[in-house]
């Protein structure tokens, strides 16, 4: 992505707030990546890129 981002700190509690979004989300669709850890990590880091995709196109 383009851009300086929002600083460190914006940027690790957006990326937190995704990976809660994330999870949530892929367990409300009953969508399941993998199995325990890893499952749960993949989906968190998809769950933040998309959280901060979003913010960015705010942030214009």
């Amino acid at each position: 992505m383009k851009g300086g981002g929002f600083g460190v700190l914006l940027n690790i509690v957006l990326g937190i707030v995704g990976g809660v979004v994330g999870n949530w989300v892929f367990g409300a669709l009953g969508v399941h990546i993998g199995s325990g850890v890893v499952g749960n990590l993949i989906t968190g880091v998809i769950g933040a890129i998309v959280v901060l995709f979003i913010a960015g196109l705010f942030k214009k």
